[in-house]
This record gives structure tokens, sequence and C-alpha cells, in this order.
């Protein structure tokens, strides 16, 4: 079996999480997917390599290797719903973005989903939990950037062409509003068009983990991903990377600043 996650340790207070780049399905249930669900379509492709350089700058990088359509890392263990009124995708999810039966016949089990819970999303969290802990112990506070990507236009989850970089701090929850303030501005000064706390707000891990009182600052960056590959192919742009890669890096220096600067 492929290792649930890789694990690169930094020298940092900041861990990057990745938890939707995965691509792995276990054989006994890719053999029950349809066509269009073994096409994996919402994966956050390459974004594990898009962020590689943050290893560089002493960061720690948690990164998943098996699909969100096995079990998504960015639910609640209990599946509740993080957009109220909006279409839920869920912790097991049965259909793509597009709406897509992701399975050929009947749903899942709730046994096969609290199986999947733990062999792959409670290792995932035991080291998402456990770095913060030590990143905490060892510096005094941790800061989590959770990063993602989506394609532009996903008609079923929202209106029109998605702004390029989407913030979300769960409405300034999650992390100080000097660190919030200063990732805008850094997004403002870039070339791409950017919000916060717009249509995503941050998933579970960002809005879990995120506890500026206990010393944990949490922010998710949803890219859209026409700024860093070819949406017709999903495959990975090295030019718009290279172009992307200046303003990830302005903006997680700006999240590491310390406060009182």
């Amino acid at each position: 079996m492929i290792g649930v996650f890789n694990f690169y340790e930094g020298t940092s207070p900041l861990l990057i999480s990745v938890p939707h780049d995965g691509i792995h399905v276990p054989p006994d249930i890719r053999s029950r997917m349809t066509a269009a669900g073994s096409m994996l379509p919402d994966t956050d492709w390459h974004v594990a390599e898009l962020y590689s350089f943050a290893r560089e700058l002493g960061a720690s990088m948690l990164v998943a290797n098996y699909s969100r359509y096995v079990v998504d890392l960015n639910r609640a263990a209990t599946d509740d719903v993080l957009y109220p009124g909006q279409v839920a995708t869920g912790l097991c999810p049965a259909q793509t973005f597009a709406g897509e039966d992701i399975y050929a016949g009947s749903a899942l089990s709730g046994d096969e989903i609290g199986e999947r819970v733990a062999t792959y999303w409670q290792p995932y969290h035991d080291a998402l939990q456990g770095t913060l802990a030590q990143l905490r112990e060892r510096h005094g506070y941790a800061l989590l950037w959770d990063a993602h990507s989506i394609a532009s236009v996903v008609p079923r989850l929202f209106d029109g062409e998605l702004p390029e970089l989407n913030i979300g701090t769960n409405g300034g929850r999650s992390c100080a509003a000097i660190r919030e303030a200063r990732v805008a501005d850094a997004a403002a000064a870039s070339p791409y068009s950017h919000v916060v706390n717009g249509r995503f707000q941050g998933g579970y891990i960002t809005r879990h983990y995120g506890v500026p009182a206990s010393g944990v600052h949490a922010m998710q960056l949803e890219i859209a991903q026409r700024v860093y590959l070819d949406e017709a192919t999903t495959n990975f742009d090295a030019r718009k990377a290279s172009r992307l890669r200046d303003t990830l890096r302005a903006m997680l220096d700006a999240f590491t600043e310390p406060e009182e600067s």
C-alpha cells in the first residue's frame, strides 16, 4: 500500500498542507468507479509541485497521496456541511463537481466510509495535528497554510469565472487579522485578481485547526487553475507557474512575518 501522505520537515513555524493533490485510488475502489469518476477531474492538480519552492524557505509540507474521491481530507469525519445552502461535495463524494456519478451501482455503506476515515483520513489528521503541536512547542506558535486549486469555471459550485487567488480565513476567525491583511495586501500588489473570504472561506482544515488564541493561525488559498496549468489538459505550465510562484512567495512571506513587526 502506498503511504497515506508524504511529509517533509522544515525549520520554520510554517506547515503547508496539500490535501487534494493525490491521485492514487485503491484497486477495489477504482474497479467500481464510472468512467467519469476514474478520471479524477476534481483533483488539485500539481499543487505540491507548485509549492515545492516553499521547502527552501524552511516550510514543512504534508502532501496527501490518495484522491479526494477516496476520502476528502478537508471535510470533517462527521461530514458536516461547510457551506449551508451550497452544493455539498461530501466526505466520500458520490458525484463529481460537474454532477456526474463517481460510482456505478449502490451508494457507499456507512461501514465502508468508516473504514476509509480510519485508513486514510485519520492518519493525515494525526500527522497534521502532531506537526502543529511540535511547531507550536518549538516556536511558540504555528502557521498553517492549506494549499488548494480548482478549475476556473465550475457552474455547479459557483457563478462565472473564479477570481485567481481566493484567500480563506473562516471569516477572519482562523488567523490574526494582521496576518490576513498582510496576505491580502500581497495579493492586491500581484498581477492576479483576488478575494478574501468569498466563495471559499476555508474548509475543515482551516476552520478546525486555526485557533489564534491557542497559537495556531490557519489560512486557505484556493487558486484558479488557469494561472498555473493548461486547464484543457491539466498539464503543468512551467512558465505560468514561475510567475505565480513570485506571488506565492510574497504571500507566504506576509503570512509568516511576525505580528509585532
